[in-house]
């Protein structure tokens, strides 16, 4: 069992929290902050609650040395903003000078350590790392749901310092819908699954075909089971090496009675970049020079039609290339029509990644149940596997 925010008496506390701050920075200024905004309920509970914050993330890859591109300082910035104080910034994770600052913390402020991955032994969950780390903290929260997947020392190797753990309201929140909500899921389930990689699906493909009622495929991933089925392709992505995959899925669903929709038509071009054709075909008559890129208006009448007869909706995996205009209406649409069935007793729930930035992109996220923060993390949880960073809070 795994103790929730509210179960601690935090009055006085110094509360480490990992959060993840993993957000794009560009020129020293946070171009996303919506994982930061999503960590602030937690960090204000702790605040109301009487105690001072520790924060601590990693951010990017340095590779086990000081970077400053990769410096968790505008991070600080746009945190001090959100939370309307200014906060202490430490230049190491586990330096005395640091721990001090920790130590001389008063109720209601906060702490912004530098990036963990400035330090090998994060990524190596390093006992001594851990060990300093959890100097930081009398109690220890995991608010980083979208790291959990991962064995690290802030996440896994520092609980074991502490008698006190628990999860953040974030990480409560993402285990709810990801995790609970999906044993009993209000009927009928669809999964909307898009994106380039079928690879990266298959367990979360495996855990639902004997529960959902429909699997509505798009994106680049619809090309190799086009293929599997004898279709051409033109000159649009496939993965050879799941070939035999996308047949044995096509199959089980057929045994399991689980409908499997493909695109009917496809937006396809001579080239992402710089097109200069671009054309509406049928699924079956894709020129040999051509490539898809995203689905047609046909596909999006016959998904949404599907969709609203649902009763939980999970999204993972965008229908096109969304980042270009020419082929974003597919990702689009699908967006929208999530966001405007609100009122309409369906559950929608995005999965982290691509469909997360495109939530936020093109419709109101406040309008879905839940929008995860995971990339990684959410497809290894709706698989059904263990992740290592909420297995270490439930331990002893």
């Amino acid at each position: 069992m795994i103790r929730s925010l509210n179960s601690f008496d935090l009055k006085d506390k110094r509360v480490l929290i990992r959060v993840d701050y993993n957000v794009p920075v560009e020129n020293g200024v946070v171009k996303d902050a919506y994982r930061i905004q999503c960590s602030i309920p937690t960090i204000k509970e702790c605040l109301e609650a009487g105690a001072s914050v520790v924060l601590m993330s990693h951010l990017g890859r340095p590779n086990g040395s000081t970077n400053d591109n990769y410096s968790m300082i505008s991070v600080g910035e746009v945190l001090s903003d959100f939370l309307e104080i200014p906060i202490k910034f430490s230049h190491d994770c586990i330096n005395e000078d640091s721990i001090n600052v920790t130590i001389g913390l008063h109720p209601g402020e906060v702490h912004l350590l530098e990036n963990l991955r400035f330090h090998t032994g994060e990524e190596e969950n390093d006992f001594e790392f851990s060990r300093l780390l959890s100097k930081h903290g009398q109690i220890f929260i995991n608010d980083a749901f979208g790291t959990s997947h991962r064995s690290h020392a802030s996440n896994v190797g520092v609980t074991d310092n502490f008698m006190h753990k628990g999860m953040g309201l974030l990480m409560e929140k993402e285990i709810q819908y990801l995790m609970h909500k999906f044993k009993k899921p209000k009927e009928p389930l669809v999964l909307l699954l898009g994106g380039a990689k079928i690879s990266d699906k298959i367990d979360m493909i495996e855990r639902f075909i004997i529960k959902a009622k429909s699997i509505l495929i798009g994106g680049g991933m619809t090309f190799t089971f086009l293929k599997a089925m004898g279709l051409n392709v033109g000159k649009s992505m496939i993965d050879e090496s799941m070939i035999s995959t996308a047949k044995t899925i096509i199959k089980k669903a057929r045994q399991n009675r689980v409908k499997i929709k493909l695109p009917v038509d496809f937006v396809v071009s001579d080239a992402i970049d710089k097109p200069s054709k671009i054309e509406t075909v049928s699924f079956d008559s894709i020129p040999d020079n051509m490539i898809g890129l995203d689905i047609g208006p046909e596909t999006i009448k016959l998904f949404s039609n599907i969709i609203l007869q649902s009763g939980t909706v999970l999204w993972n995996g965008p229908m096109g290339v969304f980042e270009k205009k020419e082929f974003e209406n597919g990702t689009k649409s699908i967006a929208n029509l999530l966001s405007d069935m609100k009122d309409q007793n369906i559950d929608t729930i995005v999965g982290g990644g691509d469909s997360a930035s495109a939530i936020r992109k093109f419709s109101d996220i406040e309008n879905i149940t839940h929008v995860s923060t995971g990339g990684g993390a959410s497809l290894e949880l709706l698989g059904g596997k263990n992740l290592p960073a909420i297995a270490a809070l439930e331990k002893l």
